[in-house]
């Protein structure tokens, strides 16, 4: 006979934000299971890897409040300036610049923090077993069925679960937002994202710098150090997000390191003295995608399920975590109200949360993206001017910070630092 597993929720997709979504909800006492069609990623990966996240203060919140921060193995590379430039490659940057510095701005909190994708991996492994009725299931194929009064999912090898809610977390191509039949918007960038780290001989001093490009931005995000990352002379490290035309990155990729190091110092620059890659390159075309609505029966969609967004601001996974928090914050609600949390009435809430705040996201990375994909020389006179302008705007200066760190007025649960909402 094929066992039977009761959920309130089961989350399908254990990446970063399904997992964190799974690690809330249990965290907060619901019983709750997570399915995925790999096996989860090992504890320990034997070398850094080139991948990092910058993750927001509201995002960080999120994770203490879930129990995953703690767990981190090392101790994450706090964000505590940023700088924002245009320029060309190869040349300096504009001296019209804006730069942040938390102690000035952000009342002493870091604008954010980089953590390898590793060691936030070794955190959800750890967090998920300590979880009493969370029940993971990976790798695991799921077959979903919906109705008015509940979900169930059947696995290849496993129970059948019976949830009152089901959440989509497999990404852009989710196969339950395909099931539910909602309509995806797409824009195609023309470009291609380069994600990988270099160390470097300067310390960077926990400061991330932005560079708006012809082609495309370049960013620079400090990693933790120094040490383990190259030689003696260059100690230190830093992440690299880098967009560019489809065709030139292509011909970049194909470089060998010392090549590719010296196009990446051409848009980097010099402060922080020699630099080498280190770690695998990672690319990705360069997209948005826009889900018509975030819920269906019995159903809910969270990060790139829902929506995807241009690196430009570097606040896709942040955006996926907002997701996390609003649907866990009106799941937790409608649990201890005694309220079915899988009900129409509490899925609308959800989309009403989380939904204004992905789309504002969304309109802003794209009119970024258009804004500064450009060398048109007024258009580019004009931003250059309009950079140094909000630098010397204190109070447009500091919404433009809070805004990158996740905050809005009146800030509160979970991305407030509140922790879970009483059951």
């Amino acid at each position: 006979m094929t066992a039977t597993l009761d959920v309130t929720a089961c989350v399908i997709g254990a990446g970063p934000v399904g997992a964190t979504l799974a690690a809330t909800l249990a965290a907060a006492g619901l019983t709750t299971a997570v399915v995925d069609r790999a096996p989860l990623p090992p504890m320990e990966l034997p070398e850094f890897d080139g991948r990092a996240y910058a993750i927001a203060l509201t995002s960080q919140r999120l994770l203490a409040a879930a129990g995953i921060w703690d767990r981190l193995p090392e101790m994450p590379q706090a964000i505590r300036r940023i700088r924002v430039a245009d320029g060309r490659p190869g040349a300096p940057p504009s001296r019209l610049k804006l730069d942040f510095d938390a102690a000035e701005i952000a009342h002493g909190e870091a604008f954010g923090w980089m953590v390898e994708a590793r060691a936030l991996r070794v955190a959800l492994n750890a967090r998920l077993p300590a979880l009493p009725n969370l029940h993971a299931f990976a790798p695991a194929t799921a077959e979903v069925t919906r109705h008015a009064d509940g979900a169930e999912i059947r696995l290849a090898a496993g129970p059948l679960i019976r949830a009152r809610l089901v959440v989509g977390a497999e990404g852009r191509e989710s196969p339950l937002r395909a099931q539910a039949g909602i309509p995806v918007t797409r824009w195609d960038y023309g470009q291609v994202g380069m994600v990988g780290a270099f160390a470097h001989a300067r310390p960077h001093e926990g400061t991330a710098l932005e560079m708006f490009l012809p082609n495309g931005p370049f960013a620079q995000l400090p990693l933790a150090g120094p040490g383990g990352f190259g030689t003696a002379e260059l100690p230190h490290a830093s992440a690299y997000v880098w967009s560019e035309r489809t065709a030139l990155a292509r011909r970049f990729l194909a470089l060998d390191d010392a090549r590719f190091g010296r196009e990446l110092a051409r848009r980097l620059g010099d402060h922080l003295g020699a630099i080498r890659p280190i770690g695998r390159r990672w690319s990705y075309p360069l997209s948005a995608l826009w889900a018509e609505r975030f819920t269906d029966t019995r159903m809910a969609l969270v990060g790139d399920a829902a929506h995807g967004i241009h690196p430009i601001a570097g606040q896709g996974l942040n955006l996926g975590f907002r997701d996390v928090a609003a649907l866990a914050e009106c799941v937790i609600e409608a649990e201890a109200a005694g309220e079915d949390p899988g009900a129409p009435a509490v899925l609308a809430r959800y989309q009403a949360r989380a939904r204004p705040d992905a789309m504002l996201m969304l309109g802003a990375t794209h009119a970024l993206e258009r804004l500064f994909g450009t060398d048109f020389a007024p258009v580019r006179l004009a931003r250059r001017l309009g950079i140094a302008a909000v630098d010397r705007i204190p109070a447009l200066k500091r919404a433009f910070a809070e805004r990158a760190m996740g905050m809005k007025p009146g800030q509160a649960g979970l991305l407030g630092g509140q922790g879970l909402l009483p059951r």
